[in-house]
């Protein structure tokens, strides 16, 4: 199963996780908020963008609650998990935030950035962005990555040759 990824964090030097968005094929959809991350770790483009976007759907975790919860929602997939994720820092943060409850069924990740030169994917996030949800939230991203891997699948099928 293809898990798309993105989270939203500190900075790129003193990285902490703020918030992780993962969705599947339509059946599996997780979104969470941490509360203890150090607000005075955020540079000034997450202050501006995705500080402003918390807080709106269910109450921020700790460290701690937040691991149990990733490791709950994981515990209910398929066996073989391949987590989508257009950076390697989400990649690293996901395993930081499960710490110890890595889950067996995580078995792989794939890099979407292959697909980011792909104008089908790239206008199909967009779409998203236009149309369903802001960006630079975790879940929204995860979101619009999916629906850009979706599009770029449809035009692989209809560029392949029939037998």
């Amino acid at each position: 199963m293809l898990v798309f990824l993105d989270t939203e964090f500190t900075d790129s030097l003193d990285c902490e996780l703020i918030s992780i968005g993962m969705v599947s094929d339509g059946r599996y959809e997780l979104y969470l908020e941490r509360a203890d991350y150090p607000l005075e770790w955020c540079n000034s483009f997450v202050r501006a963008a995705v500080l402003p976007q918390l807080g709106q759907a269910q109450p921020a975790l700790n460290r701690v609650q937040l691991m149990h919860r990733l490791a709950a929602w994981f515990a209910v997939l398929p066996r073989n998990v391949t987590i989508a994720c257009d950076s390697f820092t989400d990649w690293e943060l996901l395993l930081d935030a499960l710490d110890e409850m890595r889950p067996t069924n995580l078995k792989d990740r794939f890099d979407t950035r292959t697909l980011d030169d792909s104008t089908v994917f790239h206008r199909a996030v967009a779409w998203y962005h236009d149309h369903r949800g802001p960006w630079h939230h975790a879940l929204h991203d995860a979101r619009a990555h999916r629906m850009g891997w979706l599009a770029w699948m449809d035009a692989r099928k209809n560029t392949q040759p029939s037998r």
